[in-house]
C-alpha cells in the first residue's frame, strides 16, 4: 500500500457523561493513501461519525474527549494542531460531508453565500471568482439551474437538494481528504448514482482519499477499496473490499451480509443478528459482540485484540487468532 495520506492508530473518543463513562470510539485504527476510498460500516451508535468528528478535532466539549490516539495527516499528528492550524485545515485540505443537511446550513444565509465563505477564506480568490466557482460546484451535484438558484435559501431546497448543496459546499476547495458521513441517504438512486460518480471524479482529478461512512453495503462493494467495520466504538473487521464480500471472517461482519436480500437467487430466509448493541456506557465483559455471537465461548470473557489472520486481512476475534495458531 501507498504512503498513507491518513493513518489512524489507537484513537480513543469518550463522553463524561452523568450515567457513566460513555466509550464512543475505544482503540480505532485504520489507514488510507492518496487516491484510496476507505468504507467504514457498521450499526447505528457503533462510533462511525465519533471517528469522523474526531479526525476533524470537532467532538462536543467539554463532555467528549479524545483522550488516546494519533491521527496523522501527512505525517503530522492533528491531535497536537492548535484550534488555529485546524481552521486552516477544516474545509480546505480536509472536508467534511455531514450527515444532517439541515444543521449544516445556516437558514439565514443563501446557499451561494455560504460556498462563496470557503472558497474566499481558503483560496484567497475574489467574491466574483468565488461566485463563478460557486455556481460550478452546484452544477457538478446536480442542482438544476444553478446560476438562477445560487442566491436561494436553504428552505427553498428539498431535502435531497439541501443535501446535494452540503456536499458542494464541502467539494468546493477541492480537499486532499473527503470525509463523507452517510452522504447519500436522502437521495434518490439516481441522484446516489450521481453522487458516487462525483466522489470518484473528486479521487481521479485530485488523486484525493475518501472514507464513506454509510450503512448501505450496496454503495461499500460499489465505491470503496478497503473496508473497516465498526461494532461497539472497535474496528472488528479491517480488509479489502472484494475480501470482505468474498470471505468475511468476523461473526458481526457476516451476520451484515447475511441479512442482505439477494436478487435473481432462491432467498432464503434473512437471518437476523439476534439481540441489541451494548451501551457504550456499559460494555460487556471481554468481547463487546459476545452476547450476540453464536459462536460465543469461555475464551470470549477476555477482550481479543485486532489481530492479522491473512495478509491484509485483520480481524478482533478470538475464534479467527486460534485458527491461524492451529495452522
Amino acid at each position: 500500500m501507498a504512503e498513507p495520506l491518513l493513518k489512524v492508530s489507537g484513537l480513543r473518543t469518550h463522553f463524561f457523561t452523568e450515567e457513566g463513562t460513555v466509550k464512543a470510539v475505544d482503540g480505532v485504527d485504520f489507514e488510507i493513501p492518496r487516491g484510496g476510498i476507505l468504507g467504514i460500516v457498521g450499526e447505528s451508535g457503533c462510533g462511525k461519525s465519533i471517528t469522523s468528528l474526531s479526525i476533524m478535532r470537532l467532538v462536543a466539549q467539554p463532555q467528549g474527549k479524545i483522550i488516546d490516539g494519533q491521527i496523522l495527516y501527512n505525517g503530522e499528528d492533528l491531535l497536537k494542531k492548535s484550534e488555529e492550524e485546524m481552521r486552516k485545515i477544516r474545509g480546505n485540505r480536509i472536508a467534511l460531508i455531514s450527515q444532517d443537511p439541515m444543521t449544516s446550513l445556516n437558514p439565514v444565509l443563501t446557499v451561494g453565500d455560504q460556498i462563496m465563505e470557503a472558497i474566499i477564506l481558503h483560496q484567497k480568490v475574489d467574491k466574483r471568482t468565488a461566485r463563478k466557482k460557486a455556481i460550478d460546484m452546484l452544477e457538478r451535484v446536480g442542482i438544476p439551474s444553478a446560476a438562477g438558484r445560487i442566491d436561494d435559501y436553504p428552505h427553498q431546497f428539498s431535502g435531497g437538494m439541501r443535501q446535494r448543496v452540503v456536499i458542494a459546499m464541502a467539494l468546493s476547495c477541492e480537499p486532499d481528504l473527503l470525509i463523507a458521513d452517510e452522504p447519500t441517504t436522502a437521495l434518490d438512486v439516481t441522484i446516489q448514482a450521481q453522487i458516487l460518480d462525483l466522489m470518484r471524479d473528486i479521487r481521479d482529478r485530485n488523486n484525493a482519499a475518501v472514507i464513506m461512512i454509510t450503512h448501505d453495503l450496496g454503495v461499500v462493494a460499489e465505491l470503496c477499496d478497503t473496508v473497516a467495520v465498526m461494532y461497539a466504538g472497535k474496528v472488528v473487521e479491517y480488509t479489502d473490499v472484494n475480501t470482505l464480500f468474498k470471505s468475511p471472517k468476523h461473526p458481526y461482519t457476516q451476520g451484515l451480509l447475511a441479512s442482505i436480500p439477494q436478487l435473481g437467487s432462491r432467498q432464503k430466509r434473512l437471518t437476523p443478528i439476534e439481540g441489541q448493541p451494548p451501551s457504550l456506557s456499559k460494555l460487556p465483559q471481554g468481547c463487546s459482540f459476545g452476547p450476540r455471537c453464536p459462536h460465543y465461548w469461555a475464551k470470549c470473557n477476555e477482550a481479543p485484540k485486532l489481530e492479522t489472520v491473512e495478509p491484509g486481512h485483520q480481524v478482533r476475534c478470538w475464534l479467527m487468532k486460534e485458527a491461524k495458531e492451529a495452522k
